[in-house]
């Protein structure tokens, strides 16, 4: 028998390297971005065309490499960062493991253009899937100069998996967020497609998260400062009237290295118990600094997973800070009471109208002030006054156990409680099921409860009204009736710089559904008309969740953006969970649903309508 086990051809072990380590173009550029910051890069230009997919051109002004070192550093484990193993635990750079460049050349076409400042010329190298083609001399400026040309030209599989325009985009964005926030100390431009998007100058850390999240965030942040022997932690959390429902800008950074912690956003998380409703989260921006030796980043070839050596106590500090932060900030918020239709109950106000004057009433007394009996104080005498007052608590017991008991003996026995059958006589059958009667019943605002011939029927209220408005939308686009609603103030939309990219590409389809948007410069734009129909929605957040399901990449292929947004609008203008309906609108409701040829699910698949077996009923019993 022959021998089966073959050494790999570089050129394939590089490829499959590189599916560990470059799985979009946003890795790509988080490679390159943090070689140019170990270089001591102070200003960073970004360069992109077709969201990455036909050029990444990343320009540094760092320190260049000799003509040696930039052919070597495309070898797989070449690196400057490191020499010995115990290396890995004094870490000051970003990258060490060596594998970045050679995954980046087995994937796409590269051009290198460096120069170290001591040479009067640099070198400028070419390489194509690995295969060095050329090197030679080059006249070039101090730095390097990576131009890297159709990610993924040689794997096409690869390179057909990648989202559309918007996502990677969206996703380069994330990433250079994550780069531009740490690195305040250096100027940052990225251009896409011949658009500067974003210009950062050097600043504070807080100068630059209003720079790159916009200036308005700028009043909504409190600064947090820890300094104690196991870390320290500086940044700003948000106040918890900002908190998010969706998207919430959260970011951790460990020794100038974005990171992912679950285990610390929860005690982040701790802080805010009781100050934001369930469901939200609170924004924040924290840089830890710990001893390199108490962290391991060598966990995944994408570093931002990392594993502290005293990850408890820290755990308790930040929490203890993050709490001390909110507190020293009174931003507690007071309790509010709701008095909506609650019973006027008598109580002493601090002033009696005396209707003896020859009783004299002590005005310090507070009856819910415990009494002292110590020194010469003595217990107070009641007066008439708080005789009336009692009389007043007993009068208003009696008559609240009066109105109890003649609740009681007026209500039906649990046998007569059943409802009588709606009058169908004159009445189109609302629903085709048998003998199913239109007697309809809501159960905790959510769901619509109706017999039927096999059991009992179940509707939920909220997805039914999603697909009754999603099939007209939809109808209504193909017939090309889809009419707008002009809102009256048009309202102003603030955007971030991916977003008004992918908003710009969307504004044809967007018009189709009723839309009309004008953009008022940089990254603002106003809404000037909405779908018809959708009366009381909060527009700007209708065409933020759009925007936030793109990103997100909810549009797979362009053919199927329209139906994106018809169901994200539908999901925005539908009747929401716990709103109280009234029978004529359960009506109205089941009876548009059912007229519908697919009742039974939402246009992405979620379950409508259920019906409880009479048999899996009676077993309950």
């Amino acid at each position: 028998m022959s021998d089966v086990i073959k050494l790999l051809p570089d050129s394939v072990a590089n490829q499959i390297a590189a599916g560990e380590v470059i799985q979009r173009p946003a890795n790509v550029i988080k490679e390159l971005v943090e070689n140019a910051i170990d270089a001591q890069a102070s200003h960073i230009q970004i360069i992109l065309k077709d969201a990455g997919r036909t050029l990444i051109q990343i320009i540094d002004d760092g320190v260049g490499m000799s003509e040696t070192d930039a052919r070597l550093a495309f070898e797989r484990h070449s690196t400057s960062k490191i020499r010995t193993a115990d290396d890995l635990f004094a870490l000051q750079t970003m990258g060490f493991r060596g594998e970045a460049l050679a995954s980046i050349a087995a994937i796409s076409q590269v051009e290198l253009r460096t120069r170290r400042h001591d040479q009067q010329l640099g070198t400028r190298l070419m390489i194509n899937a690995s295969q060095c083609e050329s090197q030679e001399p080059d006249a070039c400026p101090v730095g390097s100069n990576f131009m890297i040309k159709n990610i993924f030209f040689n794997v096409p599989a690869r390179r057909k998996f990648l989202k559309s325009n918007q996502v990677e985009l969206s996703n380069i964005v994330k990433e250079f967020e994550k780069l531009a926030l740490i690195n305040n100390n250096v100027e940052f431009t990225l251009t896409h497609n011949g658009n500067v998007m974003y210009k950062l100058m050097k600043g504070s850390f807080r100068q630059r998260i209003a720079a790159l999240m916009g200036s308005s965030l700028d009043q909504q942040l409190l600064p947090v400062s820890i300094d104690t022997s196991l870390v320290k932690v500086e940044g700003y959390v948000g106040k918890p009237e900002n908190a998010r429902k969706r998207n919430a800008l959260q970011f951790m950074f460990v020794n100038g290295r974005f990171m992912r912690h679950p285990y610390f956003h929860k005690a982040v998380m701790t802080a805010y118990e009781q100050l934001i409703p369930e469901g939200e989260q609170p924004n924040y921006f924290l840089r830890f600094n710990v001893d390199p030796q108490s962290i391991d980043v060598n966990i995944h070839p994408t570093k931002t997973e990392i594993k502290f050596e005293d990850e408890m106590p820290i755990w308790q500090i930040l929490a203890a800070g993050v709490k001390e932060t909110l507190g020293r900030f009174s931003e507690v918020p007071a309790i509010d009471f709701d008095n909506q239709d609650a019973p006027s109950i008598p109580a002493y106000s601090g002033h009696v109208e005396l209707h003896r004057p020859e009783i004299e009433v002590d005005p310090s007394y507070n009856p819910f002030k415990a009494t002292s009996h110590q020194g010469n104080s003595q217990p107070r005498q009641r007066t008439s006054a708080d005789n009336d007052t009692l009389s007043n608590w007993d009068e208003l017991f009696a008559n609240f156990e009066r109105k109890k008991r003649e609740g009681m003996s007026q209500s039906p026995d649990a046998e007569d409680t059943v409802a009588p059958p709606a009058d169908t006589t004159t009445q189109e059958p609302v629903l085709p099921l048998g003998d199913l009667q239109s007697v309809y019943l809501q159960l905790k605002g959510r769901f619509i409860l109706s017999p039927a011939k096999s059991g009992l029927m179940v509707i939920d209220q909220h997805r039914a009204h999603v697909r009754i408005l999603f099939d007209r939308y939809i109808s209504r686009i193909h017939t090309g009736v889809m009419s707008s609603q002009t809102i009256l103030f048009p309202e102003v939309l603030h955007l971030g710089a991916a977003q008004s990219e992918a908003l710009k590409e969307l504004l044809l389809e967007m018009e189709k559904m009723g839309f009309a948007l004008d953009s008022l410069g940089g990254n603002d734009w106003a809404i000037n008309a909405i779908p018809a129909g959708l009366d009381g929605v909060d527009a700007s957040a209708m065409v933020q969740q759009i925007l936030e399901s793109v990103d997100n990449g909810g549009v797979p292929v362009k053919k199927r953006i329209i139906e994106h947004m018809a169901l994200t609008v539908a999901r925005s203008a539908a009747i929401p969970v716990g709103r109280t309906l009234m029978q004529e609108e359960m009506d109205i409701l089941v009876a548009d649903l059912l007229r519908l040829p697919e009742p039974n699910y939402t246009p992405d698949g979620k379950t409508i309508i259920t019906v409880i077996p009479m048999e899996q009923i009676t077993k309950l019993f």
